[in-house]
């Protein structure tokens, strides 16, 4: 195989950008030069150790990357940020009527509403946590405000009125720390960490104590 002219790595689109031609072809991509060193990569012998090197790839542990892994839905309930698993979130979706349960009497269950024909429990956030009034803050990056979180667990799909949407955010584990104690007292039994976002600090909800709690106010 002949020796591969690279002058794009030099003069080219990659280089000082000092090659005559660019002014015709724009970028090298659009040059011969570019395209016959593809055809010549393809057209080139395979080396003896070609088999062995790739078997050797292949077989070498896979190490797991371990930054930026985690992914949370940020959501404002009252005056607490606080954050779910996207692995939970089914969808989000706009407010709609809640209808109320005869003989119900938890105040931390609204009702059924209805998402694309299925009727699916409403669940309070703001009872269930203890979350204090506050008053809506603007946010230029704020993807919706009052929607309602279609969350499920288990094969239990659940849906609960939330002030604030701010959408999907991924973070390293090692940036979570522990829940202050200035988090609300029924909030906290239910925030298994904390995150730093944005100047806000975000519990993130332990899912498992969320839903079995969720589960006992239902009817």
């Amino acid at each position: 195989m002949r020796t591969l002219n690279t002058c794009w790595n030099q003069i080219g689109a990659w280089g000082d950008s000092s090659c005559p031609e660019l002014r015709r072809v724009v970028h090298c991509r659009n040059c011969p030069i570019y395209s016959q060193a593809a055809a010549d990569l393809l057209d080139r012998d395979i080396p003896d150790n070609y088999l062995d090197a790739r078997t050797g790839d292949f077989a070498d542990a896979v190490e797991t990357a371990t930054r930026g892994v985690k992914s949370v839905v940020i959501f404002r309930v009252e005056n607490e940020w606080l954050a779910l698993a996207t692995t939970l979130l089914n969808e989000i979706c706009d407010l709609r009527t809640v209808h109320s349960l005869p003989h119900q009497r938890n105040p931390a269950v609204l009702g059924i509403v209805n998402v694309r024909g299925e009727l699916l429990v409403c669940i309070s956030l703001t009872v269930l946590l203890g979350a204090g009034k506050t008053s809506p803050q603007p946010g230029r990056d704020c993807l919706a405000r009052t929607r309602l979180l279609v969350a499920s667990r288990n094969g239990e799909r659940l849906v609960f009125p939330v002030d604030e949407v701010q959408g999907i955010h991924r973070f390293d584990p090692s940036q979570l720390g522990d829940a202050p104690a200035t988090v609300a007292r029924a909030a906290s039994a239910y925030t298994r960490s904390m995150l730093q976002w944005q100047e806000k600090s975000v519990g993130i909800l332990d899912e498992e104590r969320l839903f079995q709690s969720l589960k006992r106010t239902l009817p």
